[in-house]
């Protein structure tokens, strides 16, 4: 064990961050580039884009609630997290590396259609990403003390994960997404495979002793925090996936050269989803932990949600220029902010402390099936004259998720808040 790790460092709480930092960079790259690089190079239809976009939360349903229990009982390779970390880095390196060659792969293989090597493609990414994901979450946990010093490690990884999921979208607006890919491959790779040979995994986890860790699990909360979660994520993962329609409708200029119409709706895309993430990375720590230990995590959380469904009303309404939406998109950041951060606070106050692998796993599918339904979306907008009604739903949808955050009962954690994102 290196010293820095006995001594739980800066240097120890960055270098345990990185694998997670890693994964959240490869789905900016998906989020970025996929729609983008369907619609512009491979020319697939919206409905087609959602179908690719499908196969990532199929694999996010077996993925991490599989990989999450299975990680806490197996010892391989030196570790625990380790494997799966090693493999869902390498893979999920190897696939950001084939997104803009998937024409090429489809020669390769001798496949005509491009839409099932597409599909092939991004199942194996979401795939390597939620095999990934768990266990760098869980890695902190299990090389981390309760209290401060696992809040240190939380907080370290939401920074510094932030902070690379910003860069990754200025990179694909300022430079370009096939820039962002090619950097994407070295971060990816580097990030998850190299820290982890640094890192000693205890070969036994023991659960502490206390009645935190004894609350036994509220189910009945436990449902109405997925289904608020999840109509949140319906109306988040939609925007993701089809912003693209609307931006090309409304904002990029009409008679441009076909070159000319991508890099502008590259550009746009780009830029709207870093100013979302610029405040998505700012807000949690500096402004959501203080008024949710004044007000309660899930007011702050309900409150989160109406106003980032009052922000897609507004983009379905007035976001005619490039400015106008991004304006309105640092208002969606508001909500996003509390999405990747708040829900998993909350959910962890009501689960048994001992099983909490498990309840990780479980609390994705309030992310992943979500994501499965907004393929529905494709089919809606396909048939619509004006791509406005992609924003008219995603805000129905916030709208709910904040009627629904009403219902859950408030409480507060007896350690103070903990802000972790979560996929």
């Amino acid at each position: 064990m290196l010293d820095m790790q006995r001594r739980l460092t800066p240097a120890f709480n960055a270098l345990i961050s990185l694998p997670s930092t890693a994964m959240g960079f490869a789905l900016c790259i998906q989020i970025s580039a996929l729609s983008w690089l369907l619609s512009t190079k491979y020319h697939l239809d919206i409905d087609e884009i959602g179908i690719v976009w499908a196969a990532g939360p199929l694999a996010g349903i077996v993925g991490q609630v599989i990989i999450g229990m299975v990680s806490d009982k197996v010892w391989f390779w030196g570790g625990r997290r380790r494997p799966f970390i090693l493999i869902g880095g390498a893979l999920a390196a190897l696939m950001v590396f084939l997104l803009p060659r998937i024409d090429q792969v489809a020669s390769l293989l001798g496949i005509g259609n491009l839409l099932v090597v597409a599909v092939i493609v991004a199942l194996t990414l979401d795939l390597s990403i939620n095999i990934g994901f768990n266990p760098t979450r869980s890695l902190i946990a299990d090389v981390t003390p309760e209290g401060d010093a696992r809040t240190r490690g939380f907080t370290s990884m939401q920074t510094i994960s932030g902070f690379f999921g910003v860069l990754a979208y200025l990179i694909g607006a300022l430079i370009g997404n096939n820039t962002l890919i090619s950097v994407g491959v070295v971060i990816v790779f580097a990030f998850s495979v190299l820290p982890i040979f640094f890192v000693t995994e205890p070969r036994s986890l023991r659960v502490q002793d206390d009645p935190v860790a004894a609350t036994p699990t509220e189910w009945g909360q436990l449902w109405r925090i997925y289904f608020a979660h999840g109509f949140a994520w319906l109306g988040v993962q939609s925007m993701f996936v089809y912003i693209i329609a609307f931006i090309q409708q409304h904002i990029v200029s009409a008679g441009v050269s076909p070159a000319d119409f991508a890099a502008q709706s590259g550009h746009v895309i780009a830029i709207s989803f870093a100013v979302m993430n610029v405040v998505g990375f700012v807000l949690p720590a500096l402004v959501l932990a203080p008024v949710a230990r004044r007000i309660g995590s899930v007011r702050s959380q309900a409150a989160c949600m109406a106003i980032m469904a009052a922000a897609y009303f507004a983009i379905a309404t007035g976001a005619s220029t490039p400015h106008r939406l991004y304006a309105l998109m640092a208002v969606v950041g508001i909500g996003w902010s509390a999405v990747v951060s708040l829900p998993f606070a909350i959910m962890s106050e009501k689960v048994d402390k001992s099983r909490m692998g498990f309840f990780m796993g479980m609390f994705n599918l309030s992310v992943v099936l979500p994501q499965l339904l907004s393929t529905g979306v494709g089919y809606i907008m396909k048939s619509a004259a004006d791509s406005n009604v992609l924003f008219w739903m995603c805000g129905g949808c916030l709208a709910v998720s904040a009627l629904l955050w009403c219902l859950v009962s408030e409480k507060q954690a007896p350690q103070g808040l903990t802000l972790q994102a979560s996929h």
